[in-house]
């Protein structure tokens, strides 16, 4: 008899495929998000759950007596109840490495969209206002090539960032991390800062850091006010690293040039948060593996995962606090 599983979002055929060699599976075929009460019903009696970006509580867990695995569609797990699930005895699952490319590629797309005002220029152009030369000064952007790269949390989208910073345009790194890379200090000449020093040297400063206890807010009033004032701030890693109020203030007072976010403490991102009105802002709905290579490959490390847990194995991407 072959264990019951629950898909919380559609996926690719060939995916489904799979899962259906070695389960009994039912999946949720729309694309809004399943309601809550909806998910309840339906793991009451399953073995396996897949979901994008799972939200695993207590509450969640209750309703799964027979849950042994929860196979998130994504590489973060911060909304992994850690605790409840070790009281129950559910690993989770991730899927770590096949979006770190696509990732670092959005990384420099903010990167060039901030520096060279693409954004901003696009819109220009599309409102009809292109009517005279722009050699004024107040519409240059600013050079990436040979710039000062900053980049904090040096894990393994960090340094696909670093390959790209230092082959593609031959820019300076400095990085701080918890633990140093000689590796690649010696490979790419990346420099080992303490964070005050890299915020005050960098031309960029990209935050590339999970979200923790530890992490949370990383970023803040004092963080922004060490930035160099025509320096322009990325974050492509998780929003509530970041104080929010402190970086919309850093912009509004000039400390920092730009910022290219592509998260946010809230998402989706409330209507009326000052960033969407701020022409030095791109802002991204949180598009950082949306692409159908990157999609589909974490569709399918996510089933792999699933399947190997509820058949007896050991998955290949149990998250490290539930091992």
């Amino acid at each position: 008899m072959k264990p019951k599983v629950f898909i919380a979002k559609p996926i690719p055929q060939e995916v489904e495929e799979f899962i259906a060699k070695h389960c009994d599976y039912k999946i949720w075929r729309e694309v809004e998000p399943i309601p809550e009460d909806i998910l309840l019903k339906e793991i009451a009696d399953v073995e396996g759950l897949m979901t994008p970006k799972g939200i695993i509580t207590e509450d969640l867990l209750s309703h799964a007596p027979h849950l042994k695995v929860v196979s998130n569609i994504a590489v973060g797990y911060d909304g992994f109840d850690i605790e409840a699930m070790k009281k129950r005895n559910v690993i989770g699952t991730h899927t770590p490495y096949v979006l770190d490319e696509a990732v670092a590629d959005l990384v420099f797309g903010l990167i060039l969209s901030t520096s060279r005002r693409i954004v901003e220029f696009d819109r220009y152009v599309k409102d009809g206002e292109w009517s005279f030369n722009l050699d004024s000064q107040e519409y240059f952007g600013k050079d990436v090539h040979h710039a000062k790269l900053g980049i904090i949390g040096l894990g393994r989208i960090g340094e696909k960032i670093v390959r790209r910073a230092k082959l593609g345009f031959e820019m300076d790194v400095l990085y701080y991390n918890r633990s140093r890379k000689r590796d690649l200090e010696e490979k790419y000449d990346a420099q080992y800062r303490n964070m005050n020093d890299l915020l005050k040297e960098s031309d960029f400063v990209v935050l590339m850091l999970p979200l923790t206890e530890a992490t949370y807010h990383t970023m803040g009033k004092e963080q922004f006010a060490s930035m160099k004032r025509d320096a322009i701030f990325i974050n492509c890693s998780r929003g509530q690293v970041v104080d929010e109020l402190a970086l919309i203030e850093a912009l509004e007072n000039n400390e920092i040039r730009a910022a290219g976010l592509d998260v946010f403490e809230i998402e989706p991102v409330q209507k009326d948060n000052p960033l969407l009105k701020m022409k030095n802002v791109v802002t991204l709905p949180h598009i950082g593996s949306c692409t159908e290579n990157t999609r589909f490959d974490m569709a399918m490390k996510a089933a792999e995962n699933l399947v190997a847990a509820v058949t007896g194995q050991v998955p290949p991407n149990v998250v490290k606090e539930l091992q």
